[in-house]
Order: structure tokens, then C-alpha cells, then sequence
């Protein structure tokens, strides 16, 4: 019950965040936002852990694991979905990186021989179909076609550019889960774990603007109080609460079902669209996400 609710919790913290992130994700560009908010949140959170003494558990090779799964899950993975969300928007980027559950179940068994039964699976399978179905049915059909379509409906550049970075966004984040689930099964601290993974990316974005024809200049967008302001909320709310409690599942829970419950953030998310854009979710919507609380409920009773 810990995983389920802490990936749940995860999920919450991923729905928000991801809204909260259009506006300074097309104002700054994917890398620049995904750059800053990962070098204040891994500020935040090795100031977290050293104050309240949370590194001791952990040793060189579980720091390398984590470090690793923040290379792969948080810096290719969230550079991915930030350079999708830019030019697919938010509708069409969460229903492609849904596929990330099932992915991390494959994965999962293929490398950690974690073995799922029938309810689980057919609870990950009812949870992503339903996801998937209540994204791609968000809008009501009177209003998909609308000359007035919400800006976060456009397409920016090319459609199928926006599908392949979407769903590479999504394996990345499999991977991620996967490679941390046994450095987190043995029992390292979460908030410990989860600045590891941050600082690791943090660290990479920040040396990458060293190289030849990079560079580190802030945007004059964050001059902008209300684009600053985002960017560190979509930080401290999606990445530091949202990796902390993504680290709570992987302790108690095996990666596919964790990874599952946490893809659940579309569904989440259909009610503060609905609140943001003023345009109520479809029929179609909510009986997707009947559907993803019907898998959800197979996965937490499994």
C-alpha cells in the first residue's frame, strides 16, 4: 500500500507539474527549463538530505546505479518529454508517454526477473488502455475541431518528430525506474536516492553547456517574474516531491507496478485542464479514466 500511494502521490505531483510547465518550456526551450529547474531542485534536495542526515545508507555502487538511472531516466527521459510537450502539447505528449508502464513491466521482467500475476498484468493493461483512452478523448467532440482549438492543442514543428521524442522520453523513464528498483529494494533512503539522481543530471546539463558552441546564458524570459516563478514551482512540486516519492514506491513496490500507478497522471490531469482551459473532458475521457481506476484497483489488490 506504501508503493500504491506513494506512486499515486508521484502521479499528482507529474499531472501538475506538467501543466505548470508548457508556458516556460515554450518560453525558455526544453533544455534551458529542464537545465535550471534540475539545478535548483538538486540544490534543494542535497541541502534536504544533509540536514536531516539521510546519506549514510548509501555506498559507491548504489550511488553510481542511481546516478546512472538519473542519466537515463531524468536527463534524456525529461529532455525528451519537454522537447514532445514543446511541440505536441500536453494531450498528445501524455498519452504517448502512458506506454512508459508497460515498458517498465517488460523491462522489469527481462532484468530484475520480477515475475507479475494475471491481476497485475491485466491491471497494467487496463490502467494504460485507459489512460491512453482518456487523454486521447479529452476534449468533448463539439469543440475538437473548434477554430478557437487551446493553444496547448497546437502542433509547433513536426508531428512526428513530437511522437519520437515522446515515446523515447517514455522507455528512458522504464529504464530509469528499473536500474534504481534494486539500489531502492535494499533499503536506501528515498530523499537520499532522489537528490543522487538529480544532482547526477544537474551536473551533465550544467557540463554540457561547456562544450564547443554552448552556452549557459539565462533567457531574458526569466525576467519574467511569473516564467521564474514556474519554473521553480514545476521544480520543487514535479521533480523534488515527484522523484521523492517515485523512490518511495521503487522501495516498496516492483518497477511495473509503481511505473504503472505513476502513468496514471493523464487521468489526473483531465480535471485541472478542465479548470486552466474552461473545456470539459468528453464522454469518451471519463470512461478512460474509469477504466485506469478499474487497473489501478487489479494493481493494488493484486
Amino acid at each position: 500500500m506504501i508503493a500504491s500511494l506513494a506512486a499515486l502521490g508521484a502521479a499528482f505531483c507529474w499531472a501538475a507539474g506538467g501543466l505548470i510547465a508548457v508556458a516556460p518550456v515554450r518560453a525558455l526551450g526544453p533544455l534551458a527549463f529542464n537545465r535550471l529547474r534540475m539545478t535548483v531542485v538538486a540544490v534543494m534536495l542535497a541541502a534536504a538530505a544533509t540536514a536531516l542526515g539521510r546519506w549514510g545508507g548509501l555506498d559507491g555502487g548504489q550511488v553510481a546505479l542511481l546516478a546512472l538511472s538519473g542519466l537515463v531516466g531524468v536527463v534524456l527521459g525529461d529532455t525528451a518529454l519537454f522537447w514532445g510537450l514543446a511541440r505536441i502539447g500536453p494531450r498528445r505528449n501524455a498519452v504517448l508517454y502512458a506506454t512508459n508502464a508497460p515498458m517498465t513491466a517488460l523491462l522489469g521482467w527481462m532484468f530484475l526477473g520480477e515475475a507479475l500475476g494475471i491481476g497485475a498484468l491485466a491491471g497494467i493493461a487496463l490502467t494504460t488502455a485507459g489512460v491512453m483512452v482518456a487523454v486521447t478523448c479529452r476534449l468533448a467532440p463539439a469543440q475538437s475541431d473548434s477554430p478557437g482549438l487551446h493553444a496547448w492543442e497546437w502542433v509547433n514543428g513536426s508531428l512526428a518528430a513530437g511522437i519520437a521524442a515522446a515515446l523515447t522520453a517514455a522507455l528512458c523513464q522504464a529504464a530509469g525506474s528499473v536500474i534504481a528498483r534494486p539500489v531502492m529494494a535494499a533499503g536506501a533512503d528515498p530523499l537520499a536516492a532522489a537528490a543522487v539522481r538529480v544532482g547526477a543530471a544537474a551536473l551533465v546539463l550544467l557540463g554540457a553547456t561547456l562544450l564547443p558552441g554552448q552556452r549557459a546564458a539565462l533567457s531574458p524570459a526569466l525576467r519574467q517574474p511569473r516564467i521564474l516563478g514556474l519554473v521553480l514551482l514545476n521544480g520543487a512540486l514535479g521533480l523534488g516531491l515527484g522523484m521523492t516519492l517515485l523512490m518511495v514506491g521503487l522501495a516498496h513496490g516492483s518497477a511495473g507496478v509503481v511505473a504503472t500507478l505513476s502513468a496514471t497522471s493523464p487521468v489526473l490531469m483531465l480535471p485541472l485542464l478542465w479548470a486552466v482551459t474552461g473545456r470539459p473532458a468528453s464522454a469518451g475521457a471519463w470512461a478512460g479514466a474509469i477504466l485506469a481506476v478499474a487497473g489501478v484497483a487489479l494493481v493494488v489488490n493484486r
